[in-house]
């Protein structure tokens, strides 16, 4: 049915799950894989890219506002609440808002930067900490990155990966129903005023680090068919 007898491939990090006594024979975990382009994606462009660019050199670190790939479709009123507790708090940020990045209300400050979208892998790392909805594929990124989380699931398995991300000291969670400036301001504040948050997800990034996922879900792959039980 859902496993195959040549194998599962757990396509995660070891220091984001824990084996489980009830997972199928033969399951191996690979590591986090990554897709990480622009790609044809209406909402991107290269200017974008370079003045993310002169953004980021410009002043501080800023926190790093993104719903992922799916929920960004129907944020509701995520990035009115982020912009509204940025405010508040006085700190840069970077709102990647997807398709919706006009409809999100003008003139802000120059220490607020909209994009469509960026590749994660360059603006994470850079960034004081990482506002998300807990995708897994945002979450790997973030992992990847080091940097402390905050984090408000929406759905599907969202809510299992920010437990996992609270559990391991990386972040804090805010339910989607209260996701509110004054809240998230207060989240903030304590996530980028303890050191502990960052040191936790610095020390998950480095055990990722150590992985290759993609390398190793191939080399899997190529074992399976190489056994006698595929050949019949």
């Amino acid at each position: 049915d859902a496993f195959s007898p040549f194998g599962t491939l757990g396509l995660f990090s070891k220091s984001f799950v824990d084996p489980h006594p009830d997972w199928p024979p033969n399951t191996q975990v690979t590591g986090f894989v990554y897709y990480d382009q622009l790609g044809e994606l209406p909402f991107t462009s290269q200017e974008d890219d370079a003045a993310l660019e002169r953004f980021m050199r410009s002043g501080p670190p800023p926190v790093l506002f993104t719903l992922g790939s799916s929920a960004v479709m129907h944020p509701g009123e995520f990035f009115r609440e982020s912009i509204t507790a940025v405010h508040s708090l006085g700190i840069r940020a970077v709102l990647l808002a997807g398709s919706g990045r006009n409809d999100i209300h003008n003139p802000l400050p120059d220490s607020i930067f909209v994009a469509g979208y960026v590749p994660f892998s360059k603006i994470m790392p850079r960034s004081a900490a990482i506002v998300h909805q807990a995708g897994i594929g945002t979450t790997a990124q973030a992992l990847r990155a080091g940097r402390p989380m905050l984090v408000t699931p929406w759905s599907h398995d969202q809510p299992d990966n920010a437990e996992r991300v609270r559990r391991r000291g990386a972040g804090r969670i805010i339910p989607r129903n209260r996701y509110f400036a004054p809240r998230v301001a207060d989240e903030l504040r304590v996530l980028l005023s303890d050191d502990t948050y960052a040191l936790c997800a610095q020390e998950m990034s480095q055990q990722i680090a150590e992985e290759d996922g993609v390398s190793s879900a191939c080399d899997a792959i190529e074992s399976a068919i190489r056994s006698p039980l595929f050949a019949h």
